[in-house]
């Protein structure tokens, strides 16, 4: 797992040191370039986790410009998938509505929880949440949980895993997100 801290990579990409306000198109579009750059150094299959939490403010253009573009940018990656930490409700306002007008989901963790936001079909989100759950599960598994049919079932779990809302590890799907206390997802992450 990587860590990037959106506030110093603001502190940075702006020169002040209390900056942690997200506002402008330019201020986001440096932030996300920077962000790029640390993720294409990683270089391997990665989860990495965006963390907010030191970020005050984010308006529209910014949450654009960071979480949209940044998704639209590693969505055809298959190694690369995002946890968003620290993403408020204050946050969720500008970051729900980049999502809507993108057609785009992301993976938000907030108190050691983790929730799917976005755009989603209902099949979609029902297999995330179960999935978020059991930990790990085959698509029979989960299948077999959500009571959906198998092709229903498999088709979902295709979908959140193109978007990179799920990793998966042989016929093992689990949700790209911090491992949960007494899970067996922290052994694939």
């Amino acid at each position: 797992m990587h860590l990037i801290d959106v506030g110093t990579v603001l502190r940075q990409a702006v020169s002040a040191t209390l900056y942690s306000n997200l506002v402008t198109r330019p201020t986001g579009a440096a932030v996300r370039q920077q962000i790029e750059e640390l993720v294409t150094a990683r270089g391997d299959r990665a989860l990495t986790v965006i963390d907010f939490s030191q970020v005050s403010m984010i308006d529209f253009s910014c949450a654009d410009e960071i979480v949209a573009k940044l998704l639209l940018r590693y969505q055809a990656e298959e190694e690369i998938f995002f946890v968003f930490r620290g993403v408020t409700e204050d946050h969720l306002h500008a970051i729900d509505a980049v999502l809507e007008h993108r057609g785009l989901a992301l993976v938000a963790e907030e108190d050691g929880e983790s929730r799917v936001v976005g755009v989603l079909e209902d099949s979609e989100r029902r297999a995330w949440e179960a999935l978020y759950l059991l930990g790990r599960a085959t698509t029979l598994e989960l299948a077999a949980k959500l009571t959906l049919d198998l092709t229903i079932t498999q088709l979902a779990l295709d979908a959140l895993w193109r978007r990179r809302l799920v990793m998966r590890a042989d016929e093992f799907y689990f949700v790209a997100a911090a491992p949960r206390a007494g899970s067996h997802a922290g052994s694939h992450a």
